[in-house]
């Protein structure tokens, strides 16, 4: 027989490991019902300034609706896409690679496919974790019948322009409809159908068949993007220009106001529907821009407000972004973050909420600290941004801290700028810091891996892909 010692003894070690085991159970049966998956809404307008929406400053469009966002969440102040135009910004978006490294680096060449199937997306991320993943608008990343198609890379429902220059056509022959099509035959000369108004109905229904389970939408809506001059002589298409139809302004500055506020009058719908729903306080809402406003925007709508420079600059009016978060009883309202956050940024952050792990190899980090009212834990060393490979001119910038350096041209000097004090980099102070100029030098070779694709200097002669004319009844 044990002597009465040794019992005991193993009797407490026996009561101790039971006691860490129903703890452990008990901690994450806890966890498993306090981190519900969040349903995550991710909508992204397409070349809407920093300066356009009104709680970011603007004073004659109005945008009831963001505002009501911010009102209800956070506004970021330094919140960047993933470049100065459409097609890298959504590429960088959905794989967390900054344009250094991304598979998609400008809008041009055009090609059927960007994504592969070795590219992982935000979408088949969040779908390891149990969500459903739908989608409308401009998606850029890969043609009908290519591996690059939405509906390939995670999604399980998408209707819209799967190519890019199909999207300069609001009254388009059909929109592009998981793997097929919806027919809207004739659509060109009757201008029955404006395809923001049929993309908004299936974002409303896809929330809707969702609501049971965790989802993620991304609404890449195409307003308010120039439409092709065949469509619209001012090159903005739109139904109507109300509710600015009686200003004294130009026309095409009405029918640009008019696609503002149509895209707000839909953010509040969705943003109104998930209320209805009882889904507020589960559903993390974010609003932001594909890019940096037009060139083109009437110069009193002040598009980028205090920022340099449009779409398809490096300068801080190409890049930064309006940005919104809402989540009630979870993100603060009606503050405002100064935290620096980018679109390379979102998988690995979407990734933490959903309870899942991001790709390893990817250049985003989770800022789901920022998103909650409080700082990035592990900022970046840098942000990098490029523009022009095989265009006139290959331009390159870098954030470092409060720093922005940006090259305009290869073998051009680096300008050198302190966002905290210049945020309209109007101050070169380039020849005071050389230091941090050599710092910006080296991170502006090493950030980049080489694409044959995007080969700089080679200047592309093609053109778009997709063509009005072979879609046409």
């Amino acid at each position: 027989m044990m002597p009465l010692e040794v019992l005991i003894m193993m009797k407490s070690l026996v009561v101790s490991i039971a006691c860490c085991i129903c703890v452990q159970t008990c901690f994450a049966q806890s966890e498993g019902k306090g981190a519900e998956k969040p349903n995550i809404i991710f909508i992204m307008a397409d070349d809407l300034g920093y300066g356009d929406p009104g709680c970011y400053g603007q004073k004659l469009l109005e945008t009831p609706n963001i505002d009501r966002l911010a009102e209800n969440g956070l506004r970021f102040t330094q919140a960047y896409a993933g470049g100065p135009v459409c097609t890298p910004s959504r590429c960088i978006l959905m794989t967390g690679l900054h344009n250094g490294h991304a598979a998609a680096r400008d809008n041009i060449p055009h090609y059927h496919t960007y994504l592969e199937d070795k590219d992982v997306t935000v979408a088949e991320v969040l779908k390891k974790a149990g969500y459903t993943c739908g989608g409308i608008g401009k998606w850029s990343l890969g043609d009908a019948g290519t591996v690059g198609r939405a509906t390939n890379q995670g999604f399980d429902m998408w209707l819209g322009y799967l190519n890019q220059d199909h999207a300069h056509y609001y009254y388009t022959e059909y929109l592009d409809d998981n793997d097929g099509v919806m027919d809207l035959s004739g659509n060109t000369k009757s201008h029955d159908r404006y395809s923001n108004d049929l993309m908004t109905e299936r974002a409303l229904e896809f929330i809707r068949d969702n609501k049971d389970h965790p989802f993620f939408f991304y609404g890449a809506y195409t307003l308010p993007h120039f439409s092709s001059h065949d469509e619209d002589p001012d090159g903005l298409t739109v139904p109507t220009t109300d509710p600015y139809t009686d200003k004294d302004w130009d026309t095409r500055s009405k029918k640009y106001a008019s696609m503002v506020h149509m895209l707000d009058r839909d953010l509040g719908r969705i943003v109104d529907l998930v209320h209805e729903l009882g889904l507020s306080d589960n559903t993390l809402i974010i609003f932001t821009s594909d890019n940096g406003g037009h060139d083109s925007v009437w110069e009193k709508f002040d598009t980028n407000g205090p920022l340099r420079g449009y779409k398809r600059d490096v300068t801080e009016g190409g890049i930064r972004v309006p940005f919104i978060a809402s989540w009630p009883g979870k993100i603060p309202s009606g503050e405002t973050s100064d935290e620096i956050v980018a679109f390379w940024d979102m998988m690995p952050t979407f990734a933490e909420l959903a309870g899942v792990e991001a790709p390893s190899n990817i250049d985003g980090i989770s800022v789901v600290d920022a998103l909650m009212g409080g700082e990035v834990k592990n900022p970046h060393e840098y942000l990098y941004f490029d523009y022009g490979h095989c265009r006139d001119r290959y331009d390159q910038a870098v954030r470092m801290g409060d720093w922005k350096g940006i090259r305009l041209g290869q073998g051009s000097d680096i300008q050198l700028y302190n966002l905290k004090t210049d945020i309209g980099e109007e101050d070169d102070v380039a020849a005071k810091h050389p230091d941090i100029v050599k710092r910006i030098d080296e991170i502006m070779k090493e950030a980049v891996v080489p694409n044959p694709r995007y080969e700089v200097g080679n200047l592309y002669q093609g053109g778009p892909i997709w063509k009005k004319e072979d879609h046409l009844p």
